[in-house]
């Protein structure tokens, strides 16, 4: 295995991990209390009820699924499909650590552990 396929192999497990964290944590913070909001008042629709938890979790099953795509790049892909995947989830990941720098005004971790996985996959492809 290269350096940068092992660069590659280290962001997608990094990232994934992130995802599964991120899962973990926006379900207990944000879309349980969000649910008992919603339960409470009952003028929400039942599509903004379904809705909703499926919007916040968005980005962590972008985050895993590019995890595990950044892994398949490492292990199986041609170099132009390595390229490819690279530039998609490293995308992805650098405008999670934008959107989680700023919202958070850097006092949470997972722009730090994205950007890392962001270096990582720049020095993959």
């Amino acid at each position: 295995m290269t350096w940068q396929n092992a660069a590659l192999l280290a962001a997608g497990i990094l990232g994934s991990a992130v995802a599964v964290f991120h899962g973990i944590v926006t379900q207990r913070l944000m879309v349980r209390p969000i649910e008992a909001l919603f339960r409470a008042d009952g003028r929400t629709s039942g599509t903004i009820r379904r809705l909703v938890p499926l919007l916040l979790h968005f980005s962590t099953i972008v985050w895993f699924a590019g995890g595990l795509a950044l892994i398949a790049a490492a292990s199986v892909f041609g170099p132009d499909a390595r390229l490819a995947t690279g530039l998609f989830v490293g995308s992805a990941y650098l405008f999670g650590v934008l959107g989680n720098l700023w919202g958070t005004r850097g006092r949470h971790p997972g722009w730090m552990l994205l950007g890392i996985a962001v270096i990582l996959i720049a020095i993959g492809v």
